[in-house]
């Protein structure tokens, strides 16, 4: 048998308001929100002390407001945290040379052989929350376990400022119990849906036979079950490859699904000149399927997404797709749209095999 995988995952603790708190010890203490104050902002985070009103990150600013009138609105500074994040990855690589970024506040590591000679991988994760917190004066969370996908989980069960580890004898008994939730992508519509065929813990999707999940879900069936029995073979990526590029704009004032256009066409060239630029970057990359993203004035999102059987060739085919895109949105004609965004998915190496592919839709 090999030998199981070591990994870490690590996720900093309400990272961007942490370090306004860091920073400003009025804040220290006090309910804060991250975000533009207005009515068309969202919230980037929240301080624990705004979490216990019910305020968290995504949530329309006027709500966090309504929710916790005491809060403290303080301006994104991405500048600032991405030179935190830098000191944080920085910690990271003493410990090994195997980090996958997920963002500017967590990242997956690959300890099975640590850099740092530490006894064991929950030693590591001690290590450099330890280092996190006596030089950057932040607190981070871990999960340890045999995989991504436990080690995932695990970073949230004793947040914040808590490590929790999953050993390879234990993933069956503490996945069983585990409500269908807790499973990375599985949101509130995935719930509802498994909730149909009476699957509300893990132990309940277990007994469910991949054929039948695929059939109902597709390939993510198939994931759904590799993962109630705890397998996921992903590596710790060092290089993400490029998945996606996108654009989109939050409107003054809500507008309808007829006077889109112009606004569709002007996030297409913005994509499409971020595609060329970033694709052509050393490997080059195809752009396969268009995503048209909306979001109405009550905050429903919805994605459409079209898969053609020539990848689009210029900002207007882009631009052309994404409008006809429009046509798949079956809300009344009156509904109002706050938000609009356009982008570029299924990106694949431009010498992969298949490149040519039928035309097919997906929602």
């Amino acid at each position: 048998m090999p030998t199981p995988r070591k990994i870490i995952h690590v996720d900093m603790d309400a990272f961007y308001a942490s370090v306004e708190q860091r920073d400003d010890p009025a804040l220290r203490g006090r309910p804060v929100v991250v975000a533009w104050k207005g009515a068309r902002s969202v919230v980037c985070a929240a301080s624990y002390e705004a979490r216990r009103f019910g305020v968290h990150s995504a949530m329309p600013a006027l709500r966090a407001e309504r929710l916790c009138p005491q809060a403290v609105f303080v301006a994104p500074d991405f500048s600032r945290y991405k030179a935190v994040s830098k000191q944080i990855h920085a910690i990271f690589a003493r410990h090994t040379g195997r980090i996958e970024p997920l963002s500017l506040d967590e990242a997956y590591l690959d300890v099975t052989d640590a850099a740092s000679g530490l006894p064991s991988a929950t030693a590591t994760a001690e290590a450099i929350r330890t280092a996190i917190r006596e030089e950057t004066q932040l607190t981070a969370s871990a999960g340890i376990a045999p995989n991504k996908f436990l080690a995932k989980i695990a970073s949230d069960w004793n947040k914040p400022d808590g490590q929790y580890v999953i050993r390879p004898a234990q993933v069956e008994a503490f996945l069983l119990p585990l409500d269908v939730g807790k499973i990375p992508g599985v949101g509130k519509v995935m719930q509802r849906r498994l909730g149909k065929l009476g699957i509300r813990s893990v132990g309940d999707l277990r007994k469910h036979p991949r054929e039948a999940l695929e059939q109902r879900f597709g390939r993510w069936g198939g994931r759904l079950y590799e993962l109630a029995r705890g397998i996921d073979e992903r590596p710790v990526s060092n290089e993400r490859a490029l998945q996606q590029i996108s654009s989109e704009d939050t409107f003054a004032e809500d507008l309808l699904l007829e006077e889109l256009e112009p606004h569709i066409r002007r996030l297409a060239a913005r994509t499409w000149a971020a595609y060329t630029r970033k694709s052509g970057n050393g490997h080059p990359r195809v752009a396969r399927t268009v995503v048209l993203k909306l979001k109405t004035a009550a905050f429903r999102t919805l994605t459409r997404s079209l898969t053609p059987a020539q990848p689009p060739q210029s900002e207007h085919e882009l631009a052309a797709i994404a409008c006809v895109l429009r046509t798949r949105v079956n809300l009344p004609d009156r509904t109002r749209y706050r938000l609009v965004g356009v982008g570029l998915a299924g990106l694949v190496d431009a010498d992969a095999p298949g490149l040519q592919s039928d035309l097919f839709e997906d929602d």
